[in-house]
């Protein structure tokens, strides 16, 4: 491999520190972000809000092109605020990686996901980190924000940049602060979410800390770059877990004929001791099915069993597995109709409500489970007209969404409610429906009370 050669730059190295802290303080240093996804446009438009210049990278020319039009793909992100960053010439958008010499502080925000195999796949940060290697320049602040295992800031992206032989903490400063985007939640945006921030070294972590103050509410500084990697992974594996506790008590309970549903909003009315989690049809989006399993594939080189994490991650995703076996059993016993050659209609691909995010939906799941028994699984999901493609359900991508009317409702001889979207109406649905299998309580939220309403 040809070695990797610095761009020079006119920067005095011990002054490195103080010029970049100088026009991050003046809001004058210019800041990219890799990964114009459902974490990086958010957190894009917050650098800008915040008075900087963005120049976003990212691999996909459609999705630039967009972009520099002021158009935005992500449903929950509002397009006049791309467009007055664009009219206002503090956006643009580019695919060509030879600009990474041109910003002062670059923000990573790349996929991390898993292999078939439960173990992480780090291949876009390391080509992330190779593009900005072949163009780095003395006084470039790195941010990684990808969720990742303890030690990956340190143990791959260092070395790849001081392969350049510019020096971590004293020509370039290296720092992680996860992401903590939340798609769809009203109530907290990228600027009102505190921030995390570990550096490598004092330096790193004070320029980190000094650009991210000026972005979001507040920030959090720690001692270590792998430290606030472990953080975010504490994050996603307590929620990981809760879920898959409630999960496990949704079966049991069920099979007493106890409602776990009002279990839990009696039992959140205590007001200490107790955090209401909620059960699905399986854990769906960008973190939390993937995240617990980079600590624990980490885990194991330093020979420790995280058999907490691996247990949780066993329920969560048996659960497609319980709904469709509630789903055959009410065929039977309500219908007297088996799985094979029956038609199912799944209301919602996304994997949470009022998104239009299928990422590791558990509804790719259940209609790929569905189908291998025999039945024919149709979809509505207001958000998602057309399944994508992606990793693991590529085969079915180019599905389209049926009409949620009377007449489609009713040519189906069951419905399952796998996304709770707001603004569907399920008392039509319950109506015009033989039965409902509702994994979500949507029926029940919507004040609906009827016979053909089956809770799985």
């Amino acid at each position: 491999m040809a070695s990797i050669q610095a761009v020079p730059v006119e920067i005095e190295q011990p002054a490195a520190r103080t010029q970049l802290l100088d026009l991050i303080v003046a809001r004058q240093a210019k800041v990219s972000v890799i990964g114009l996804g459902y974490v990086g446009i958010p957190l894009s438009l917050a650098v800008v809000k915040a008075g900087f210049h963005v120049l976003g990278f990212d691999i996909d020319e459609r999705r630039v092109s967009q972009l520099n039009h002021g158009e935005c793909s992500i449903k929950h992100i509002p397009s006049d605020a791309v467009i007055q960053a664009v009219r206002d010439g503090r956006f643009e958008a580019t695919a060509d990686f030879t600009r990474l010499d041109e910003p002062d502080a670059i923000l990573i925000c790349v996929p991390t996901p898993l292999t078939k195999h439960r173990e992480p796949d780090m291949t876009f940060v390391e080509n992330t980190a190779k593009a900005i290697a072949a163009r780095l320049r003395r006084g470039q602040l790195i941010v990684l924000e990808s969720t990742t295992y303890p030690g990956t800031t340190e143990e791959i992206l260092k070395p790849i940049f001081e392969q350049t032989g510019l020096k971590s903490g004293v020509d370039f400063f290296l720092a992680f602060s996860p992401e903590r985007e939340d798609p769809g939640n009203l109530n907290f945006g990228t600027a009102s979410i505190p921030k995390v921030v570990g550096g490598d070294g004092p330096d790193a972590l004070a320029l980190a800390n000094a650009l991210y103050s000026r972005l979001v509410v507040n920030t959090v500084p720690v001692s270590s770059t792998a430290t606030a990697e472990a953080i975010k992974l504490t994050e996603n594996i307590f929620r990981a877990v809760n879920i898959a506790l409630v999960n496990e008590l949704k079966v049991v309970y069920d099979a007493m004929g106890i409602d776990i549903w009002e279990v839990i909003e009696a039992a959140k009315t205590k007001p200490f001791g107790f955090m209401p989690f909620y059960p699905g049809p399986g854990l769906g989006g960008h973190c939390i099915p993937i995240d617990p399993f980079y600590l624990t594939w980490k885990a194991r080189e330093y020979e420790i069993a995280t058999r907490f994490i691996e247990l949780a991650g066993e329920i969560n995703t048996r659960m497609p597995h319980h709904v469709v076996g509630r789903l055959a059993e009410s065929l039977d016993r309500r219908l007297g109709k088996g799985m094979a050659g029956a038609r199912v209609l799944l209301l919602g691909l996304a994997y949470k409500k009022n998104v239009d995010d299928p990422r590791e939906s558990p509804s790719l799941k259940l209609i790929e489970i569905i189908e291998a028994r025999g039945a024919h699984v149709g979809y509505h999901d207001p958000y998602i007209p057309s399944v994508p493609v992606t990793r693991e359900h590529a085969w079915l991508a180019g599905r389209r969404s049926v009409p949620l009317d009377a007449a489609v409702v009713a040519s189906y001889d069951a419905v399952l409610i796998a996304t709770d979207h707001d603004g569907v109406d399920y008392a039509g649905v319950v109506e015009n429906a033989k039965l409902v299998i509702d994994t979500r309580n949507a029926c029940k939220k919507a004040g609906i009370t009827n016979h053909k309403v089956v809770k799985a």
